[in-house]
């Protein structure tokens, strides 16, 4: 019988296994090389520890540091080493949890927001708290102890917190910290004197926005 010649010896141990097995090995070891550098492309960012609202100015305390894969985007949030000495202030709520965003703050010293608290003239609604959003309508008084026709007083400020209430009127009215614009503490507080009623009415979001 005649023997296999040596290019016939060399065509039978190219065995296609082995060489499916060198493409599966190669591509591991690829995907597991993208992994790694993956990971050393991650940058720290801030978070914030807690829910904060505007008008608050952040400090150490208040962040934390995150690793995260942002890729362009990393430009937009707050890094360590990129805050001003003097901090930064809240421009609108950022979430526990939430990765800063310089669209959320602030450098400006003045920033046009403050807190006022106000008393309604019912309970709070059911669902609104600190963060949330709401219509001030207020109420005038009238000569003839009666009260006139409602309208809103200050749009879209925001519950800072929720004081307790006292007494025998705690069911029917509620203290609230309301952050509002500077130029609104004006129209709150002269409500209050002359003894207009209030109400919270959760904020209407734009629909097409």
């Amino acid at each position: 019988m005649a023997r296999p010649s040596r290019g016939e010896r060399g065509r039978r141990r190219l065995d296609p296994r082995l060489a499916i097995g060198l493409v599966l090995v190669l591509g591991s070891t690829a995907g597991v090389w993208a992994l790694v550098d993956g990971l050393d492309s991650a940058a720290e960012v801030y978070a914030v520890r807690a829910t904060v609202t505007p008008g608050h100015r952040l400090d150490p305390s208040d962040l934390v540091r995150r690793s995260v894969q942002l890729g362009g985007a990393l430009d937009r949030y707050v890094r360590p080493g990129t805050v001003p000495g003097d901090g930064v202030v809240v421009t609108r709520t950022i979430e526990a949890g939430e990765l800063v965003p310089w669209s959320a703050v602030t450098s400006d010293d003045t920033a046009e927001v403050t807190t006022v608290v106000v008393t309604t003239r019912g309970a709070l609604p059911r669902g609104l708290g600190p963060g949330s959003l709401v219509d001030v309508w207020s109420a005038p008084s009238t000569e003839e102890a009666e009260q006139g026709a409602p309208g809103v007083l200050v749009a879209g400020a925001e519950i800072v917190a929720v004081v307790a209430a006292e007494g025998l009127l705690a069911r029917e009215q509620s203290a609230v910290e309301l952050r509002v614009g500077h130029d609104e503490v004006g129209l709150v507080l002269t409500a209050l004197a002359a003894g207009d009623a209030l109400d919270l009415v959760a904020a209407r979001l734009d629909e097409e926005g």
